[in-house]
């Protein structure tokens, strides 16, 4: 599992960084436009999922997720560059779900002492 772990998360942060790169690695075409924030989203899931498989709490793979999402939609948002109609209620969500997160990872830890 630690493996799997490892590999997701390196291939989500290879995603995340050099999303284009990745896209003709895997697909034999690299990624432009509209394609490379859908990966970068992609790569965050990824990074997400293995701290979620890692030895530990799954929460905070998800509150991983939540947090990076929230950042990185909300960079677009401010960015100006891709903006939909749905990008502001979604970080909004993903804001809210990250309080919701923290609150209960919190709870957690506190009720293992």
């Amino acid at each position: 599992m630690t493996f799997a772990a490892i590999g997701e998360a390196a291939t989500g942060l290879s995603l995340l960084i050099v999303p284009s790169f990745v896209g003709q690695l895997l697909l034999g075409e690299q990624l432009t436009g509209v394609a490379v924030p859908v990966a970068r989203v992609a790569g965050i899931a990824l990074i997400a999922l293995g701290i979620a498989c890692w030895p530990g709490p799954p929460l905070i793979g998800m509150l991983s997720y939540s947090v990076l999402c929230t950042l990185y939609l909300a960079y677009l948002g401010f960015a100006g560059s891709l903006t939909g109609v749905l990008l502001w209620p979604v970080v909004v969500l993903h804001a809210i779900l990250t309080a919701l997160l923290i609150r209960d990872v919190t709870r957690t830890r506190r009720d293992l002492r």
